[in-house]
């Protein structure tokens, strides 16, 4: 399959590459086969992660949520190093 650049999207083993266009409003949309690879379903809640060197990255937001949870836990109870 291709788009329309002729960029061939899908590839073997859970890969995906592809182009994207921004809309009016900044959104852009995760073409199928992406989101099928990922599970993703409407409603989901994703992370953007951007870098003005390294560009741009969207992760799953769960593959990050008990990071998260471990971080604000952390805070909430920081450990006092013994001497």
């Amino acid at each position: 399959m291709q788009n329309e650049n002729n960029v061939p999207n899908k590839m073997s083993g859970g890969k995906y590459m592809g182009t994207v266009k921004v809309g009016p409003k900044g959104q852009i949309i995760i073409p199928k086969e992406a989101r099928d690879i990922f599970n993703i379903k409407p409603g989901d809640t994703l992370l953007l992660l951007a870098d003005a060197a390294q560009g741009i990255a969207v992760q799953t937001f769960d593959s990050y949520d008990e990071f998260f949870k471990q971080i604000f836990q952390a805070k909430e109870s920081p450990t006092i190093p013994e001497e």
